[in-house]
């Protein structure tokens, strides 16, 4: 619970200033010229600019949310689309349970709530997918509520400012309550985009521009030379390395073998290749045979993708297959209606490797 006495903090008062001049320009975004003459926020184009930011960074989500927007302009057209249609323009953005949450939000909005993103915390994070970030994030953005975000940037930002040693994760409840503290009532939103916009382009990871910084007088750790080490961070675990094989076939009419993956697990509703389950050890013999009969062939070299929690490394087999062959697994796809980039970055990667072969 947000618990402060005040309307607003000096500190907040210097960064709105500081925004005022320096605000980003994003398409997702609406000035703070433009709000002050009373131009609202779209909630639809501030929860998809902030499902898409996670986890990704802006110069990536430009182009995919522009193309979202011309395709699925409000939420009602979204929540009617196709999945596949969907998952398919997501390609490349990763993290694709959010693609697919994305989807049942849209649709608990249009069903719930009227189509209508509804102005209260609680009923946001009912929605599927809206987290504590991202329902302060649309609360505060959208509605100007003030409630504090806490991405990394602000965490960043927020660690230094009070010079902050206590270690991630378990800084986080600290870390809000001083974001709590300096959230102000009025022009919450604009807030919560001038204290990221900070951590994004002045008090960077690396080499912070503390001499153009707006908090820099009132900063602890400028002042104790220790803001390039914070926040500081409980090391992780070394990542483990999974193995397994995919199965690229062609037919002689240049028609590809695909499945739509399961819509639980990893990749989940994402079109793919045929393969084996990704185990944990070297040189897997994979337990799922090939999608079908064909002289199956292992291509020179493998593929390499790293996920959230370990690393990938896929052997490849190719296979020319006959026009009219049953298959036991996938469904083929015409060179008229396959397109690469309707694949996960992992699909594109072995696409690429075993294009050459045929």
């Amino acid at each position: 619970m947000r618990d402060i006495s005040h309307n607003s903090d000096p500190l907040s008062d210097r960064l709105l200033a500081w925004y005022d001049i320096h605000a980003r320009r994003m398409p997702w975004r609406v000035s703070p010229q433009d709000r002050k003459a009373g131009v609202l926020p779209d909630p639809y184009r501030v929860w998809m600019s902030e499902v898409m930011l996670q986890q990704t960074t802006v110069v990536t989500v430009r182009d995919y949310f522009q193309r979202f927007m011309e395709r699925w302009p409000t939420v009602s057209d979204l929540a009617a689309a196709q999945d596949a249609d969907v998952m398919g323009e997501w390609a490349g953005l990763g993290y694709y349970a959010r693609a697919r949450n994305l989807l049942k939000c849209a649709r608990q909005v249009v069903s719930d709530h009227g189509g209508v993103f509804p102005a209260d915390h609680a009923a946001l994070l009912k929605l599927p997918g809206i987290g504590p970030y991202t329902a302060a994030a649309i609360s505060s953005i959208a509605f100007d509520l003030p409630h504090a975000v806490l991405d990394g940037n602000v965490e960043r930002v927020m660690a230094r400012l009070r010079d902050i040693h206590t270690p991630l994760p378990e800084a986080k409840p600290i870390l809000m309550r001083e974001a709590e503290i300096l959230t102000p009532d009025q022009r919450a939103g604009d807030y919560a985009q001038a204290v990221m916009d900070l951590g994004a382009t002045i008090c960077t990871p690396r080499n912070p521009a503390c001499g153009i910084c707006p908090w820099s007088e009132p900063c602890k750790a400028r002042a104790e030379g220790t803001a390039p080490t914070l926040p500081q961070k409980t090391p992780k675990k070394a990542k483990p390395t999974r193995y397994g094989i995919l199965y690229i076939g062609r037919r002689k009419d240049g028609a590809w073998l695909l499945e739509t993956r399961p819509e639980k697990g990893l990749l989940g509703g994402m079109l793919g290749w045929p393969g084996s389950d990704w185990i944990d050890k070297d040189s897997p013999i994979p337990e799922t045979p090939a999608p079908c009969a064909g002289d199956w062939q292992m291509v020179s070299g493998e593929v390499r993708h790293t996920f959230t929690h370990f690393h990938l490394r896929l052997a490849i087999y190719v296979a020319t297959l006959p026009d009219g062959i049953a298959v036991e697994r996938g469904h083929f796809s015409t060179p008229e209606t396959f397109r690469p980039s309707d694949l996960p970055t992992v699909m594109r990667k072995a696409f690429d490797l075993a294009r050459s072969a045929f």
